[in-house]
This record gives structure tokens, C-alpha cells and sequence, in this order.
């Protein structure tokens, strides 16, 4: 997906947004936030299939963060299929403190 066809989905949202009467409106944004944590999920997965794609390519974790803007650790936990480093560290620190608790 290019840069451009991004900004035609982010326009076409930017549209719901603008266009036709308000109930419309609200019914079509409703309809995409329905949506929204399935296709959320969606452009994740491919993202990450894309970095594995790169890494089977041979390109180094370093070279694959420089090229998306992100660093080598984010990279990693991409390849991985972590989607929010913060909230997984929060989740097994919170299982390791119930462990302790037994």
C-alpha cells in the first residue's frame, strides 16, 4: 500500500465524518467503529506478516526499524505478534504476582 492509497482510506474517514445529514453521519461512523477492532486486528496481522516477509528476506531487525520509523525492539515485538508491550508486561507481571500469592 502505498502512501497515497493511506491517505484515501484516512480521506474516506475523514468523509463519514463530513458528509450528509446527521443521522447518516452517525449511522455510518457507528458502523465503522463496530468494525473497527476487527479490522484493527486485521492491519496488525498484515503489518507483522509483512516484517516476518522482510526478516525471511534477510533484513536485519536495525535496517527493517530505520525503513518503518520504528526502533529494532518495536520491530521484534512486531515480528512476534506482541501488540502492546505495556499492557503484556503489565499482564505477566500481575500473573507472576498471583503465582507468588499461591
Amino acid at each position: 500500500m502505498s502512501d497515497e492509497e493511506v491517505q484515501r482510506v484516512l480521506d474516506s474517514i475523514d468523509a463519514l465524518g463530513e458528509t450528509g445529514d446527521a443521522a447518516d453521519r452517525a449511522r455510518s461512523l457507528t458502523k465503522l467503529l463496530d468494525e473497527w477492532p476487527d479490522t484493527h486486528a486485521k492491519v496488525r496481522e498484515m503489518r507483522q506478516q509483512a516484517v516476518v516477509e522482510l526478516r525471511e528476506q534477510g533484513m536485519s531487525l536495525r535496517k527493517i526499524g530505520d525503513l518503518l520509523g520504528l526502533s529494532f525492539t518495536r520491530v521484534k515485538q512486531i515480528s512476534e505478534g506482541v501488540t502492546n508491550p505495556r499492557e503484556q508486561k503489565r499482564k505477566q507481571e500481575a500473573k507472576g504476582a498471583a503465582d507468588s500469592a499461591e
